[in-house]
């Protein structure tokens, strides 16, 4: 996959989850093109959309929350797994999950430090995840009805987030380890891109 990101003098230097910012924000930005693509909060249709796409993540990612190897790295790790609240979510909006299983290929991670990318991209969109659910609201959507995946950790959005980021920059990596953690975190982008392409011309 061609590089997404040119490294800038001293980029090398800086913390794990600073490099994977910017690493990745071209690619974020294109994901939230995508995912607006979808009118999300425009109707109930247009949430059922998003869910798809959110439910199709949460199952890819899911597994890796219980991965004893990277519990050791990231610790609480599956207690931050948001999978068995989106199936609720789709449960309330009446979403077929054996319809769902079927509607993409689910890429390969191929190592532990490549699934830290995907983790961080996972726990990204948690942290955003505020104004998701303010707008999911105006469908009558909340934390306890359709919008669970949305909602925030008892400890709150900005410490989950930052414990988790601490944690992950605490990790001892090789250049190759980092290297593949950004190109992981990549193919979650590009992943989650894809699936709301799919969604979209799905409906």
């Amino acid at each position: 996959m061609e590089a997404l990101f040119s490294p800038t003098k001293g980029a090398n230097t800086l913390p794990l989850s600073k490099r994977l910012k910017l690493d990745t924000h071209a690619a974020h930005e294109r994901v939230d093109e995508a995912i607006m693509a979808l009118s999300p909060f425009s109707s109930l249709k247009g949430y059922q959309r998003f869910l798809i796409v959110q439910y199709q993540f949460q199952r890819r990612t899911a597994p890796l929350y219980h991965q004893q190897n990277l519990g050791a790295w990231l610790e609480g790790l599956p207690e931050r797994c948001r999978y068995d609240a989106v199936i609720s979510d789709c449960q309330d909006l009446a979403l077929s999950l054996n319809d769902l299983k079927t509607l993409s290929p689910e890429p390969t991670i191929d190592s532990q430090a490549a699934a830290l990318g995907w983790l961080y991209v996972n726990e990204g969109s948690n942290l955003g995840a505020a104004f998701l659910l303010k707008y999911a609201s105006q469908l009558g959507l909340s934390a306890s009805f359709g919008a669970r995946h949305l909602a925030p950790s008892d400890s709150g959005r900005g410490l989950h987030w930052r414990s988790f980021t601490a944690q992950l920059d605490a990790i001892s990596l090789s250049d190759e380890q980092t290297n593949q953690a950004l190109s992981g975190a990549r193919e979650a982008f590009q992943f989650v891109k894809s699936l709301a392409s799919i969604a979209l011309n799905n409906q």
